[in-house]
């Protein structure tokens, strides 16, 4: 595990419990996923405290700073620092001129949770979104989405030991899964996803992403703000999410399971069985 990133489970001592007796049997240690703040400084002044799991913080933070709107691609970031606090984590990152700049124009204090992705905005014209809807794509076959399901439950390490984590995969176009990022939120394990996308110059055209958790429109706003024109989700969509999926474009399929799932008309959707990526 790199130096700059914390451990992701701690282990705690557990018994059984039945519904007839009550704890019984003697103790054994289990893991746990471990939620920590971690601190987001900007331009050397505090920005965000988000609840999350100390693991792939370099992959958060350049996910988060793209999904929170201060930057536009990984050249924006200068530098990253990375530090264990007192109770948690510490990154502290420097932008260009220009978007540190603009960063400072817009006022912005948000308390993170694992949970919510509003805290803090102050209107909703500074909700996060892509500067322009998603271009059309070459669509997703059917049966490739099927695959990418198959897989996925092989791909969460973290989620085995502990059934108390999200993931968020990226599918290439053929099914194949090419990286899963996973964490106690919903949306840090997708931030996490499209910062090392970002790190290791995958464009968003060549596949899809795969979620495990609610589909709600800031799901639906990362994946387009990254340049994703697909996205899949386990869980139904929320009316907004599918608001926002038709208005930036993106393919939407959710509620997927082994043989079967729903596909969502969008704006750069398929009406026909593909999915647009």
């Amino acid at each position: 595990m790199p130096a700059n990133d914390g451990a992701a489970t701690v282990a705690v001592e557990v018994r059984s419990f039945s519904y007839d007796l009550g704890a019984v049997g003697p103790s054994f240690q289990h893991p746990i996923a471990i939620e920590a703040p971690i601190e987001f400084h900007v331009g050397g002044a505090p920005f965000a405290v988000m609840m999350a799991t100390p693991c792939d913080l370099e992959d958060f933070a350049y996910g988060f700073l793209l999904t929170e709107g201060l930057v536009d691609g990984p050249d924006d970031i200068r530098g990253l620092e990375i530090e264990e606090a007192q109770e948690g984590w510490r990154i502290k990152g420097t932008l260009v001129a220009a978007k540190l700049q603009a960063h400072l124009a817009r006022k912005r204090a948000i308390g993170g949770r694992t949970g919510c992705g509003l805290c803090g905005t102050e209107d909703l014209s500074h909700l996060p979104a892509p500067r322009r809807p998603i271009g059309s794509a070459a669509p997703v076959e059917p049966s490739v989405i099927g695959s990418a399901l198959a897989e996925l439950e092989k791909r969460q390490p973290l989620n085995a030991l502990t059934r108390a984590t999200h993931a968020a995969a990226w599918c290439a176009c053929a099914g194949d899964i090419v990286l899963v990022r996973e964490d106690v939120g919903r949306h840090n394990a997708l931030d996490k996803a499209i910062g090392a996308l970002m790190r290791e110059g995958v464009g968003a055209d060549r596949g899809f992403f795969l979620i495990t958790s609610r589909c709600s429109f800031e799901m639906v706003a990362k994946a387009a703000i990254f340049g994703a024109g697909a996205l899949v989700s386990l869980s139904a969509p929320t009316s907004l999410a599918l608001a926002r999926a038709r208005e930036y474009g993106v393919s939407l399929v959710a509620v997927a399971r082994a043989d079967r799932a729903l596909s969502f008309a969008t704006a750069g959707g398929d009406r026909s069985g593909g999915l647009a990526a």
